[in-house]
């Protein structure tokens, strides 16, 4: 019996293993550590996607992420959103984007973020997509993006958007 329950928790153990959503492995350059990379799923015929990662300095000075490079896409760029007179704007940051000493910039949707434009195909969930990030003193560094579904919202969300549904087991029928 100790056999079979052995074997019985072995397996499931295994499955969740496999169910567990990719995360991206830090990468790290200089002072900087780059990590949670990841992008959405693009519908049929997209041209854009966004990137976004998390960006630690654990020096003691600042360092720039002046752009970025994808071979899946024609155009990449660092964007900043902001809000100008009540309305949501989108722009590269042309000088780029600082990460000072002992901070941590969180590239994320509805902020700043990775622009990859002119797409040579789709992101598909469960795809690595290759960028290159160029920064001031770090140089270049080669990360991957783990594509998430469609609607996420953050690395390993996987698009679901379903809210947690109140708990009927109690009521009488």
């Amino acid at each position: 019996m100790k056999t079979m329950l052995k074997d019985v928790m072995f397996a499931a153990f295994a499955l969740a293993l496999c169910a567990a959503p990719a995360v991206a492995d830090d990468v790290k350059a200089g002072d900087l550590v780059i990590s949670q990379a990841w992008s959405r799923a693009t519908p049929g015929g997209a041209k854009v996607a966004g990137g976004y990662l998390t960006i630690e300095n654990k020096g003691t000075t600042a360092d720039r992420l002046v752009s970025v490079s994808a071979d899946i896409a024609g155009k990449a760029e660092v964007h900043e959103m902001a809000m100008d007179n009540g309305v949501m704007k989108m722009r590269p940051l042309d000088k780029g984007l600082i990460i000072d000493p002992g901070k941590t910039v969180k590239l994320a949707p509805g902020g700043n973020h990775l622009m990859l434009q002119e797409l040579k195909g789709p992101f598909k969930q469960g795809d690595k997509v290759p960028v290159t990030l160029q920064f001031e003193k770090a140089g270049k560094v080669a990360v991957s993006l783990d594509v998430q579904g469609v609607g996420a919202q953050a690395p390993g969300d996987g698009g679901h958007m379903m809210k947690k549904m109140p708990d009927h087991s109690g009521m009488k029928m």
